[in-house]
């Protein structure tokens, strides 16, 4: 088939490798403008444009793809359009413009988590699973028909970095044979069940504020939901830390929330929260590179009984 890609962020390059590399023709790439990076502020591509650039693929962008002029690109011919990590809500135009519309990879189990944000909220809501789901786009939020779903666990480890590298990867082994069962017919539309559907919103810098009141698995869940952007952070004797992973602490001390209640490079940070501890295994101190907390803790002290903030 001949498809049509739309996508941005480094989540979806293997998916958009996938199809590069299957029998099956991406005519063109949709994705966001490019934009400043780094400490330079120079421009850079997208990197699933710098891909398609690559491979000699024809690349639009707009800066808002439902009030842009867009018939250079409902021109070209094509069978499917595919979107992942697109950042932007496709118009009537867009979706009813091929022969099979639009099919989207969501980084959830659908119906839960619809929006912006799937893999963070659901580490965020300290959830054992996700997966991907591959759905039929309509003029809603990720509620269109479900046609594809493939589950994994969450294990201790992961972050949201961690996760999105997981999805991405899972997200790019399941297009293609997607792709392969809509050309052949070979699938079903399965409606979502809208009783048990939950949303998530944007993330907002604001959300990295940590309460410690709260216990320490749900502490647990939103540092390692914020790993990638905007983090976690506390401050610690006027020392600035952003937080990207941490577990829920099992050395059994009792301490108000917030505070240190154990630093050492032998056994780490942790602090106390309303209920139970947590144990901060990866951070970036202020001024410094990102390091384990005991790799910090080898250098430079933290005293017990000192409040996070």
């Amino acid at each position: 088939m001949k498809v049509v890609f739309f996508g941005t962020p480094e989540y979806a390059v293997p998916v958009l490798e996938s199809i590069v590399n299957s029998r099956h023709e991406v005519v063109a790439v949709v994705s966001q403008p490019d934009k400043p990076k780094g400490r330079s502020n120079k421009v850079v591509p997208t990197p699933v444009k710098e891909l398609a650039l690559k491979h000699n693929i024809q690349v639009f962008q707009y800066e808002k793809i439902r009030k842009e002029d867009i018939s250079e690109l409902l021109a070209i011919p094509a069978d499917i359009y595919v979107t992942c990590a697109y950042g932007q809500i496709l118009g009537e135009n867009i979706i009813n413009a091929t022969k099979y519309g639009v099919i989207n990879l969501h980084g959830s189990i659908l119906p839960k988590y619809r929006g912006a944000s799937p893999i963070q909220c659901a580490l965020i809501n300290c959830e054992k699973e996700t997966g991907v789901t591959i759905l039929k786009s309509g003029l809603g939020l990720d509620d269109g028909p479900i046609m594809m779903i493939e589950k994994i666990q969450i294990s201790q480890e992961d972050n949201a970095i961690t996760l999105f590298d997981k999805l991405s990867v899972l997200s790019s082994q399941m297009i293609v044979p997607m792709l392969d069962k809509i050309e052949r017919g070979d699938f079903e539309l399965l409606s979502q069940e809208e009783n048990i559907a939950t949303k998530c919103t944007m993330l907002t810098p604001e959300m990295g504020i940590i309460d410690f009141s709260k216990s320490a698995e749900e502490v647990v869940g939103l540092i390692k939901g914020l790993a990638s952007w905007p983090n976690a952070r506390i401050t610690i004797d006027d020392v600035y830390f952003k937080l990207f992973n941490a577990k829920v602490s099992q050395v059994g001390i009792q301490g108000e929330a917030g505070e240190v209640i154990v630093a050492s490079s032998k056994q780490g940070l942790h602090i106390a929260c309303g209920e139970g501890a947590i144990e901060i295994t990866e951070f970036l101190p202020i001024n410094s590179k990102k390091m384990t907390a005991k790799s910090y803790l080898n250098g430079k002290s933290i005293n017990i009984g000192s409040i996070a903030k």
